[in-house]
């Protein structure tokens, strides 16, 4: 599933090719959806909150998408090939200028813009809110030291703790609290945590390659995926295994030796720069 860094920059693109222009075209290819059509409405803006995308109308309405495992926006040029399969478009929004095509999007809703929170109300904060501040960095905390028998990885990926945070950064940000996943929420520190995973998410949130430790390419994750290659820092081992979220298993990623038991006492300079 995608991380809250992609889909901030999803919502980036399509609001700096939408916003206030009138869709020439606007289908929505979904069970529930098939008989709207949106042509003649005029895109306001395209707001993320969290894993969330927010398409708000001129008629007061949004369009609402979640790309869950496999869903995506394209955008085009008028008259560009698309690059996928057309029996897995679920929305075709055009202008006269540009044409937004999403894919696979399982989960579409078009509702009053005042009743949005039916749908992101049940949210924690999110970590890419442009009005982050000290409140909302106390409520995530409050939600995420709420429960500290709570497993971390799990606590992590919970969106009603705080929105944003996928596999990769839940994983990336257990190794550099030097923790393994499958600790205990009480074996760090809950203010660290959610400003680790802010500033994870906040550095990648431009580019759409996600690093977490200052490199690119094979060297741009400490232990994510890197059960065959070993701990970018230690070269040891690296353990492969399940977590449970939302009911469901989860692959995760932990170095023993670098994340060896329940206590705080890794600091995370890597993410300043320095060399592993």
């Amino acid at each position: 599933m995608p991380e809250g860094d992609t889909v901030f920059l999803a919502a980036k693109r399509l609001h700096e090719a939408l916003r206030g222009q009138r869709l020439t075209r606007g289908e929505l290819r979904h069970p529930d959806l098939a008989a709207a059509d949106l042509a003649g409405r005029t895109v306001c803006s395209v707001r993320p909150v969290g894993k969330h995308l927010l398409f708000r109308l001129d008629d007061e309405h949004t369009l609402h998408s979640h790309f869950r495992m496999d869903g995506s926006w394209h955008l085009y040029r008028p008259g560009e090939r698309w690059r996928g399969p057309a029996h897995q478009i679920r929305a075709l929004l055009s202008t006269a200028e540009r044409v937004a095509v999403g894919f696979r999007l399982h989960d579409l809703a078009l509702l009053p813009t005042a009743e949005e929170h039916t749908l992101i109300g049940h949210l924690g904060p999110d970590l890419l809110s442009p009005d982050w501040d000290g409140a909302l960095e106390d409520e995530a905390v409050r939600r995420l030291a709420a429960d500290p028998a709570r497993e971390l990885g799990t606590a992590l990926l919970d969106q009603s703790v705080m929105a944003g945070v996928g596999n990769i950064y839940k994983t990336e940000a257990c190794f550099l609290l030097g923790v393994s996943p499958f600790s205990p929420v009480g074996a760090v520190d809950p203010r660290a945590a959610v400003r680790l995973c802010r500033r994870l998410l906040d550095r990648n949130k431009l580019h759409p390659e996600q690093s977490t430790t200052g490199h690119t390419g094979g060297r741009k994750h400490w232990v994510f995926e890197r059960g065959r290659a070993g701990c970018l820092r230690c070269g040891g081992p690296v353990r492969v295994g399940e977590q449970l979220s939302y009911g469901m298993p989860r692959v995760t990623y932990h170095c023993p030796g670098c994340q060896p038991d329940a206590t705080l006492e890794a600091v995370d300079p890597e993410l300043e720069g320095g060399s592993p």
